[in-house]
């Protein structure tokens, strides 16, 4: 009846009920009232792109899209202690929790269903989709046309993009240096007659992470109109608090706070909905850790030191954890489960292992409150090992771990929806586009990582018309901002300052302020590579007391 998306889900809903949502393309989250069947039906995104939260509080359902809409109705602010350090020992949370008490999440590719006969109280969580990456032995060995191979991906992105360019309004495009971002703005841009807005961040002064030069050579490519949007020190600092509040989940760096000011950008330019370039590290095997298993498992080579030594030096702006060597002593039974620790989890437990044994930062009596508590146990019992990850790859079961974990409950957040969205900016993501993404968990292994470790190979294949060489030949590098907590000469190391030897961090619900200011104390005396290792635990622990006073969390 009317030109709104959607209004087809109150058709396909009477005609299919929950088989509806196999119909659905693209991001979205909905809660729907079956009147006559008086039951509540809620539904998440494959991806968990779309936030969707709910709570039951003295006998009422409540749902919403931001926890802090839960609480202005009544729902009590308080931290969830047990889901607090769930996340401060392994850096994500089970999908369907979240750090607040009560409040819980509908996990991407998953339906909530309740009836008013139930009273609403005992909604049941449905899955309706997930990755079903192929068993190792069907993709070994695979012969593989390697030409098709690449036409067949193009096509299906370019269909991803050209789906997410349909608008009443004009859709933009955000454009860093890397490949994902290129290659949705040389996709678009080759579908559309006009020229494509593309908006960029520079770091000033920042030349590891200022990407500005290489995105203004690929907008000129794509004849793309260029707007450029500078952070410098300080707008990190004027605007964390308020980037926090949309997230409501702690930053691990102040990209998100980046990622926030970008967004402004776009709608200060006058648009309403932007591409972005998330969700193609997890589908492509991009990130340097993913390189790391292929190497371990996949590799024939003898020389793995010297291949991940010779990674960290060309890609200064890996975080050193991101690399980390060893095995910390609490991912023993991962290990017994999994058969092979992923490198990203080895090196998020010994990030945690540094917040929780070498520095301390926690209160005793929150720590020795969960001494016992195996948090990596916890996080496999939430998974369906048998049927997504027994006889995969250990390169596919990492990409499983990785989109289970980080993608939804970090990425797609801090840099998604919740910072798009506090701007009122749509963020359209081709790559996660559910019809591209089973096609691509199909694919062999070698053509994500090849034995040069050229990472994302077949996708650079595939966007290489779209792309200048400069895009082409560069590997990943990370989007993240300048460790700004942790630069003696940076305004928000002067805000971790203020925050943490202040009153109301001496009361805080978890650190320890002698053992956190025992910690900054250290910051300036060290080299930047340290500086860069504990900016982490420390923008963490700035954000958790900032949420802490802005939501009016009680423990």
């Amino acid at each position: 009846r009317t030109a709104s998306d959607s209004e087809i889900l109150l058709p396909l809903y009477e005609e299919l009920g929950t088989g509806a949502l196999q119909e659905l393309r693209g991001e979205f989250a909905f809660v729907l009232w079956d009147r006559n069947n008086r039951q509540v039906f809620a539904a998440r995104d494959r991806f968990g792109i779309k936030p969707l939260f709910y709570a039951i509080h003295i006998g009422n359902l409540y749902f919403a899209s931001e926890v802090k809409a839960l609480f202005a109705m009544g729902v009590p602010a308080q931290w969830d202690r047990e889901s607090f350090y769930q996340l401060q020992s392994t850096w994500f949370l089970p999908s369907h929790r979240t750090l607040y008490r009560n409040v819980f999440q509908v996990p991407p590719a998953h339906f909530l269903l309740t009836s008013a006969d139930s009273g609403f109280l005992n909604p049941r969580i449905i899955p309706y989709w997930d990755f079903d990456y192929p068993l190792a032995a069907e993709t070994e060995g695979r012969k593989v046309d390697l030409q098709e191979e690449i036409l067949q991906l193009r096509e299906k992105f370019q269909e991803a993009v050209k789906l997410r360019l349909r608008a009443d309004v004009p859709v933009a495009s955000y454009l860093s240096g890397g490949l994902d971002s290129c290659s949705v703005l040389g996709a678009a841009a080759s579908q559309v007659s006009t020229p494509v807005h593309a908006f960029t961040l520079s770091f000033p002064d920042e030349m590891e992470y200022d990407e500005s030069a290489i995105a203004r050579e690929m907008a000129k490519f794509s004849n793309s109109v260029y707007h450029e949007i500078p952070v410098r020190w300080n707008d990190l600092s004027e605007h964390f608090a308020e980037a926090l509040w949309q997230a409501e989940t702690p930053f691990v760096n102040t990209h998100g706070v980046a990622k926030y000011l970008l967004s402004k950008g776009v709608r200060d330019a006058g648009f309403k909905a932007v591409l972005t370039g998330e969700g193609a590290d997890e589908i492509f095997a991009g990130y340097v850790h993913f390189r790391k298993d292929y190497l371990n498992h996949h590799s024939d080579q003898t020389n793995i030191d010297a291949q991940l030594a010779h990674l960290i030096e060309t890609n200064a702006v890996s975080r050193p954890m991101m690399l980390a060597s060893g095995t910390p002593s609490t991912l023993g039974g991962l290990k017994d489960t999994l058969g092979y620790v992923p490198s990203f989890i080895g090196a998020h437990a010994q990030g945690a292992e540094s917040a929780m044994e070498k520095f301390g930062l926690f209160k005793d009596e929150f720590r020795a409150s969960y001494r016992n508590r195996d948090s990596w146990k916890v996080w496999l019992n939430e998974l369906d090992i048998p049927r997504q990850l027994k006889g995969r790859s250990q390169l596919n079961q990492s990409l499983y771990l990785w989109s289970c974990t980080m993608l939804p409950s970090y990425l797609l957040t801090v840099l998604g929806d919740r910072m798009e969205m506090a701007h009122s900016i749509e963020g359209r993501l081709p790559f996660l586009d559910h019809k591209l993404v089973e096609h691509v968990v199909k694919l062999p292994i070698e053509l994500k990582i090849r034995k040069d470790l050229t990472e994302k190979f077949l996708l650079r294949e595939a966007a290489k018309p779209f792309l200048t060489d400069t895009v082409y030949r560069r590997q990943k590098h990370p989007f993240l901002a300048p460790p700004a907590a942790t630069s003696p000469t940076s305004a928000l190391f002067i805000l971790a300052q203020d925050t943490f030897r202040s009153k109301d961090f001496a009361d805080n619900s978890f650190y320890d302020q002698k053992k956190v200011l025992k910690l900054l104390d250290q910051v300036p005396k060290m080299d930047r590579e340290n500086q860069s290792a504990v900016d982490p635990l420390i923008t963490v622990a700035l954000s958790c007391t900032i949420l802490e006073k802005k939501m009016g969390l009680g423990s």
